[in-house]
């Protein structure tokens, strides 16, 4: 299975998607198809200025479209036709971008994806409006499909995205609260913060594959028990990559979880680890440096201590123990083989 491809020929469907619910260009039709019948004139363009456009130009700096892409693979190995399903992988993708742009504005982000963060080009008040309608969007998905699903199978949906959304805010106040320099965090305070942050996307995508495909409740919890382990491994790979130079850690910002602070899991091992190396990493976490001098030094001092090599294991060790309970309640199909693939891509990846 070439899963590049796969996941290519899925982004084009997504992009599809996302174009029919927030087109590039917006007109008074688009507007009463997504607002309700209008009862005075609108600004169209400030619509397209304020909203539209830099939607668009965050979208449009690529990203794999993994988490929507892992919806539809889900759905399909438990026996739901795409055609039927395709339009919630909308409401995936533009929550995890919204995230992003939010998260931009919260810890002072420089870059996104090789170029200047949203609020850099746009300004803060766009951004931070442009971000929560990436939240808030999505709700289309529900008002216009409300009559095409059974009754029972919309409010689980909506009662899934309801809960993971609550949850997600609450990873990012964890995240945000730690890099201020506030508490010591443990391991285990760490990978519920990422099954909060990381993993909640990865996890609803699972929820509503199992759940509009009609699976049980007991597959929808398994499956998103595994998919919530994707998305603290991939957290736990970015934190390794970011502090691996190269050319994610330029794209990103070089350093920019050391200028930020965060106690990432491979911080938290080598501060375990470090001795008399420790004050020094938090004496530097502490600064919010861009001095590359300054950050390479810490990160020399993560590597020194082996933290990538132990966080890469533990990665590895959550996934591999949830998808094994998970892969149990999947139906046998060629759709199950395609997903087990594209799951330990997912998991191998190293950019």
């Amino acid at each position: 299975m070439d899963i590049p491809r796969l996941l290519d020929e899925k982004r084009k469907l997504v992009d599809g998607v996302i174009e029919k619910y927030l087109p590039r260009k917006i007109d008074k039709e688009y507007l009463e198809w997504a607002l309700g019948k209008l009862a005075y004139e609108p600004d169209i363009e400030a619509f397209q200025k304020a909203i539209a456009d830099p939607v668009w130009d965050f979208l449009d700096r690529g990203g794999k479209r993994w988490r929507p892409a892992l919806f539809l693979l889900t759905a399909e190995a438990f026996g739901a036709k795409e055609e039927k399903v395709k339009d919630f992988s909308f409401l995936i993708e533009l929550l995890h971008n919204g995230s992003i742009m939010v998260d931009d504005i919260e810890d002072s982000g420089e870059l996104r994806r090789g170029k200047p963060c949203t609020h850099k080009l746009f300004g803060v008040d766009v951004a931070i409006n442009a971000g929560n309608m990436m939240y808030f969007l999505p709700l289309l998905v529900f008002l216009k499909n409300q009559k095409t699903l059974p009754a029972a199978l919309w409010l689980r949906a909506y009662n899934a995205f309801s809960q993971e959304m609550i949850n997600i805010h609450v990873g990012q106040g964890t995240d945000i609260y730690w890099h201020k320099g506030e508490g010591s965090p443990t391991e285990q305070q760490y990978l519920q913060m990422c099954a909060f942050k990381t993993g909640t996307l990865a996890r609803l995508a699972g929820r509503l594959g199992v759940i509009l495909a009609g699976g049980t409740e007991e597959q929808e919890r398994k499956i998103g028990r595994a998919f919530e382990s994707i998305g603290i491994a991939f957290q736990i790979k970015d934190d390794i990559l970011s502090v691996s130079g190269g050319t994610f850690a330029e794209k990103k910002g070089f350093g920019d979880d050391i200028t930020e602070g965060k106690r990432s899991l491979v911080v938290l091992y080598t501060l375990q680890k470090a001795g008399a190396d420790k004050k020094r990493l938090l004496e530097i976490l502490g600064m919010r440096t861009t001095d590359r001098k300054l950050i390479q030094e810490a990160m020399d001092s993560i590597h020194r201590y082996g933290a990538t090599d132990a966080a890469r294991k533990k990665a590895d060790d959550i996934v591999s123990s949830a998808w094994q309970d998970a892969e149990k309640v999947i139906p046998p199909s060629p759709a199950k083989e395609t997903l087990k693939e594209f799951v330990r891509f997912l998991v191998e990846r190293d950019a």
